[in-house]
């Protein structure tokens, strides 16, 4: 009699008939019972150190099976396949974190309920940085506390070791976890408000930088690097134009000033297999740059907006173009980008819409220096509820050293011009209070862009670049100066556009006009009606 097949549970059932989608809104519902014993801050590395030691486990599984299959078609042993399965060169050598026995996930499901699955988990993350010294102080040892519902946390190690992450030839494991990693990376953006958006960006802000940039090769710095989403979009970026594994194209440098958000940054670039140089520790950028000779080939960064408790000190050599006020940072995040720039360098900065125009405290003066010095090349301004965790109008600044055809990518000769883009109508809402950029709206914005600057791709594209009324135009220097160095767009691409609203706006109140006084007659014909029946009743 043949034996009988093991009865699926719900939950298998379950994942086994969701998308990833489904499986990542599952994920997030069963960790959210662990909701309200900790803190917000806490609760975030919490439950990514779990998603992280999942991966990690896996991967090593998924490539011992794969060197078990090697051995056996070249004729090996099996009591020789038990020794070379063991052999740690053989994963760090294909790429993959070594983890020993006692931190895979198989063993600590098995073992949870006997042993206490807080203290197997505390064990495991403190063994996998033993064993891997690019994990040195990253993962998070905070499962086997008094605060933790070590029931729940059973329940939730349980619900993770049954959901499917495998891939397929299109979409690997490893990016199906990363899509776990950044959807739950957004949510916990979205649950902390405000303080979210000190690890995250939203991604179609970070993928507009890139789609810009064009970073296919070279080296990639953010010097307030969040959770990393600068570098996961570069690297999704060249794999989506140039195909799989040229991910080791570009450089990665960061640095992050939060503790917690840069263990969750070196855990975000190990889940996505990039190697990024993050600094041995997080660090405040102004104070202790940790990357102090790097010259980058690309600065992407969503510094934080208008801080005014910053390490300032006037004598430093990054303030070329004027010192900036001990008040607001903004200039002292551009400024120090400049100085990381290389020869042929471009930067795009995400910063509040203030720092287009402000002329307090010596910041217009700065902008004034900067754009004299031909270092503007687009001034980007966003549509509104682009970024969930702040109220505060935000725009791009695009910063190059080299605006002349004798650039890598042959570009025209802008010297002298900065090009104006106002994005303020694109977008789409996704709910009432959040914006999304389509993407439509990435490949216009892009193609402009690119247009201008005459890179490689416009010229494939046969693209060319025409001043659009409304939406972009390209100044020159004289045109910036009469208008006192304010680099607002509207202020350059909106004359024409406003006269077309005016005529739009003329012919719709002609038409309410119209419609206001047929209303007043009709109201007229009625107030005589009923004047006229009531006088039937009084008589």
């Amino acid at each position: 009699m043949p034996p009988r097949k093991k009865k699926p549970t719900e939950q298998e059932e379950l994942f086994s008939a969701s998308t990833p989608k489904e499986i990542q809104a599952i994920l997030w519902k069963a960790a959210d019972k662990l909701r309200g014993s900790m803190d917000a801050a806490q609760y975030k590395e919490f439950v990514l150190g779990l998603i992280f030691l999942k991966y990690v486990s896996d991967a090593f599984e998924e490539r011992r099976n794969e060197l078990a299959k090697e051995l056996a078609e070249d004729g090996i042993s099996e009591d020789q396949i038990g020794d070379f399965l063991e052999d740690r060169d053989e994963y760090t050598g294909a790429h993959v974190f070594w983890v020993p026995e006692t931190a895979r996930w198989s063993w600590i499901a098995a073992n949870a309920k006997s042993q206490g699955v807080g203290e197997l988990l505390d064990g495991a993350m403190d063994a996998v940085m033993r064993e891997n010294a690019a994990l040195t102080g990253v993962l998070p040892k905070i499962f086997n506390r008094d605060n933790v519902d070590q029931k729940r946390l059973a329940e939730l190690v349980g619900l993770i070791s049954e959901a499917r992450f495998g891939g397929t030839a299109e979409k690997p494991a490893q990016d199906v976890l990363g899509e776990v990693y950044e959807y739950f990376l957004g949510n916990f953006a979205r649950a902390e408000g405000k303080r979210g958006g000190e690890f995250y960006t939203p991604q179609s802000v970070v993928r507009l930088i890139v789609e810009i940039l064009e970073p296919y090769n070279g080296r990639v710095y953010d010097p307030a690097c969040g959770s990393g989403g600068m570098f996961v979009q570069a690297s999704k970026f060249i794999q989506a134009h140039r195909g799989r594994g040229h991910k080791a194209d570009i450089a990665v440098y960061g640095q992050e000033l939060n503790e917690r958000t840069w263990r969750l940054a070196k855990m975000n670039l190990a889940i996505h297999g990039i190697d990024g140089n993050l600094a041995a520790r997080w660090g405040d950028t102004f104070a202790d740059d940790k990357h102090p000779d790097l010259k980058a080939d690309f600065v992407m960064a969503n510094p934080p907006f208008n801080i005014k408790d910053w390490a300032r000190d006037e004598g430093d050599a990054r303030w070329k173009y004027g010192v900036p006020p001990k008040n607001n940072a903004n200039y002292a995040w551009l400024q120090h980008m400049v100085s990381k720039l290389g020869e042929r360098g471009t930067a795009g900065i995400v910063l509040a819409n203030g720092s287009m125009a402000s002329q307090q405290n010596g910041e217009g003066e700065i902008r004034q220096a900067m754009v004299e010095a031909d270092l503007v090349a687009c001034m980007v301004i966003l549509p509104p509820q682009l970024f969930r965790t702040t109220p505060i109008p935000a725009c791009l600044w695009f910063l190059s050293k080299d605006k002349s055809p004798q650039g890598t990518r042959g570009l025209n000769d802008r010297r002298g011009k900065i090009l104006f883009i106002d994005a303020q109508q694109m977008g789409q809402m996704t709910s009432k209070t959040e914006r999304i950029l389509t993407e439509e709206d990435f490949t216009k914005i892009a193609a402009i862009y690119h247009a201008w600057r005459g890179t490689a791709s416009a010229r494939d594209a046969g693209l060319t670049y025409e001043d659009e009324p409304g939406f972009c135009f390209s100044a020159d220097l004289e045109a910036v100066r009469k208008q006192r160095y304010v680099l607002t767009p509207g202020r350059y691409v909106g004359e024409l556009a406003n006269e077309v609203d005016a005529q739009e706006v003329a012919a719709r109140i002609g038409a309410l006009t119209k419609e206001l006084y047929q209303l007043f007659d009709r109201s007229a014909e009625l107030e005589k009606t009923v004047a006229e029946q009531l006088a039937r009743i009084h008589v």
